[in-house]
């Protein structure tokens, strides 16, 4: 028996985690990056995402409505994570043009009436002729490649406790660079609602990031065995780095280092409820370290990246499942029960 709990013990642990995250900094921001969209083959002109503000998680009663589960039919218990989605408010049309070095911009025209919060980002101009600045940006419009929007978030609306928008860019699908040119022009600094760019039981890319937990040592960081006691200077540490000949650390020996706040995508997560009463869905006494839900929500399927708090940009899937049918998904309960 002692043979064993040693043999157990002394059981091979090499480093756990993926090398395709390398290197694990630090992101520059709280809001994320986008830089991949994906193939839009619709008619319609759309914005592909949008921005939110993660609120919590809960549970939901659904029904299984997959025709090859044995469960088809019956009701089953999911968890949810809730992201609360003001309006946002295009504010800049972009034309992009593709280069050797990648896409550039090329022209930008600002909206008439930008709200004041912005000043909080950036300098207001004190004259701006939009007429003007439209025409130009329509005399390019043959020579333009793509046209994104920037877009900023409305936190006032929202349940955390900041003035200052959030500025984010986004691409427009369309069939055409005029279709889009059209689309972009009428909701140039018009209040957007979800409902408007994302329907119930679609499939959708959450990207945020992540919770950061600072410095930490490789046990922490790559998970792997800590030596025995009587080891010699350190136990949570590796017990050899490399060799001494080539004198160089290779990258996969798990090193100390940056713990958490990187960028992250959780792809297909599936829309599970759209709803304009944030109440409906508030647990009682609101969710924790972020309080009550009080206008649109988005209810996805699982848990996403990100903290409580934190802006979680969703995105049109970029690789959706071939045979995933979009409809909506029928639930019957969504637990309301204190979080705290």
């Amino acid at each position: 028996m002692r043979c064993d709990l040693m043999a157990h013990r002394k059981k091979h642990a090499p480093r756990h985690g993926s090398l395709a995250y390398l290197p694990h900094g630090r992101a520059s921001k709280f809001l994320p990056r986008i830089k991949n969209w994906p193939e839009y083959d619709d008619s319609a002109a759309k914005l592909l995402g949008f921005v939110g503000y993660k609120a919590g998680m809960t549970h939901a009663v659904v029904t299984v409505d997959n025709p090859n589960s044995p469960f088809k039919g019956q009701e089953t218990v999911i968890p949810v994570t809730v992201i609360d989605v003001p309006p946002i408010r295009p504010f800049s049309i972009r034309g992009y043009n593709v280069t050797v070095y990648g896409k550039q911009l090329v022209t930008e025209v600002l909206a008439e009436n930008l709200t004041e919060d912005l000043r909080r980002v950036f300098p207001m101009p004190k004259s701006y002729d939009f007429e003007a600045k439209l025409q130009e940006f329509e005399n390019q419009l043959d020579s333009l490649a793509e046209i994104r929007m920037l877009i900023h978030t409305q936190p006032r609306l929202a349940g955390v406790p900041k003035k200052k928008p959030d500025i984010t860019e986004y691409k427009i699908g369309a069939p055409s660079v005029t279709d889009a040119f059209e689309y972009a022009k009428e909701i140039l600094g018009a209040d957007i609602r979800v409902a408007d760019i994302l329907e119930e039981g679609m499939l959708i890319d959450s990207i945020a990031v992540t919770k950061g937990h600072g410095f930490q040592g490789p046990v922490r960081r790559w998970g792997i065995r800590i030596l025995q006691h009587k080891s010699r200077k350190t136990k949570r540490g590796v017990g050899c780095i490399g060799p001494w000949s080539p004198t160089n650390i290779r990258y996969t020996v798990p090193r100390p280092g940056q713990t958490g706040f990187h960028t992250r995508t959780s792809f297909n997560n599936i829309i599970v409820k759209l709803g304009e009463r944030g109440e409906e869905i508030t647990p009682s006494g609101g969710f924790v370290n972020y309080g009550v839900i009080r206008g649109d929500y988005v209810m996805l399927k699982g848990s996403v990246p990100g903290s409580v708090k934190r802006p979680v940009r969703l995105r049109f899937a970029v690789r959706p499942k071939r045979k995933h049918e979009v409809k909506p998904i029928q639930v019957s309960y969504v637990s309301t029960t204190s979080k705290q």
